[in-house]
């Protein structure tokens, strides 16, 4: 396996972060502290929409915080790196390469290493993820279960510190998602590479985690930090596990409260609206 460069930690200190246009500004985040760890597999979850996404923009360096700090290692995060790498919700191989060449090509164009380790390193990769017989196939000749393997090959022959996965198992049907679950889980028990992975799905939180993070609603921040001391290598056996239903059931109910304030905002933004609009009626007369 390609081994992961030293791993580092992502620390945020009081981050704000909103969302602007020409009529309004949206909080996103307000006071957000979290830290994902070194070597740790960190799993952010919350209501949808909360801003999981933002996260992984602030940490990948597409986007700045308003007011706060973003560190990787003690330092600011000033924008994209090859050290903190995204696996995103859409497929983003490249159409006009192979799978062997998506694989090959972080590593080539930067010039980090020579094109015959990188060969070397792209059939182990690939080999790895299952996809040895497929290396030249274009993505559009892949499922998308193969596609996010070879993504997942494409981004860790990088050597990242840090792994940012936003949903890359949205949309996969159920056995595929499973499948999907399982590979990642051990890719990431061999690199040992820091990862953030975020999800809206709470089983497959628990079972990747070795840390879950629980998102308020927006304006978001983290309502709390469970640990998930689930013994590794994890399988799907676990979930029945009588520690796994406890930190379901401790997750579940923070979740439930907080989809309990989302309905309440909800209801009172439509009430509002409704005043307005029968205020407005009546001022035209």
């Amino acid at each position: 396996m390609v081994a992961a460069n030293q791993n580092s930690e992502v620390v945020f200190k009081n981050v704000a972060k909103g969302a602007y246009s020409k009529k309004t500004h949206t909080v996103i985040l307000k006071d957000c502290s979290l830290n994902v760890e070194a070597g740790k597999l960190t799993v952010l979850i919350g209501p949808s929409g909360c801003g999981k996404t933002t996260v992984i923009n602030l940490i990948a360096g597409y986007e700045r915080p308003d007011h706060g700090e973003v560190l990787m290692d003690g330092q600011p995060v000033s924008g994209p790196n090859w050290e903190r790498l995204v696996v995103f919700q859409e497929a983003a191989l490249f159409p006009w390469l192979t799978c062997y060449e998506n694989v090959m090509f972080g590593p080539v164009a930067r010039k980090a290493i020579s094109r015959e380790e990188a060969h070397r390193q792209t059939m182990m990769l690939l080999n790895r993820v299952g996809l040895s017989d497929f290396r030249d196939k274009y993505p559009m000749q892949l499922s998308g279960g193969m596609q996010r393997r070879a993504e997942l090959a494409r981004a860790l022959i990088n050597k990242p510190r840090v792994m940012l996965m936003d949903e890359p198992f949205r949309g996969l049907d159920a056995m595929t998602r499973k499948l999907m679950q399982e590979y990642y889980l051990g890719l990431f028990e061999e690199t040992g590479c820091t990862n953030l992975f975020v999800t809206s799905e709470l089983e497959e939180a628990i079972i990747l985690a070795d840390k879950l993070l629980v998102m308020t609603n927006k304006p978001s921040k983290v309502k709390k930090a469970i640990d998930v001391d689930l013994p590794r290598p994890r399988d799907w056996g676990m979930a029945a596990s009588e520690r796994y239903l406890e930190i379901k059931a401790e997750a579940l109910e923070l979740l439930h409260a907080e989809a309990i304030k989302a309905s309440a905002a909800s209801d009172k933004a439509e009430i509002d609206l409704a005043v307005g609009f029968e205020k407005l009626k009546t001022a035209r007369g």
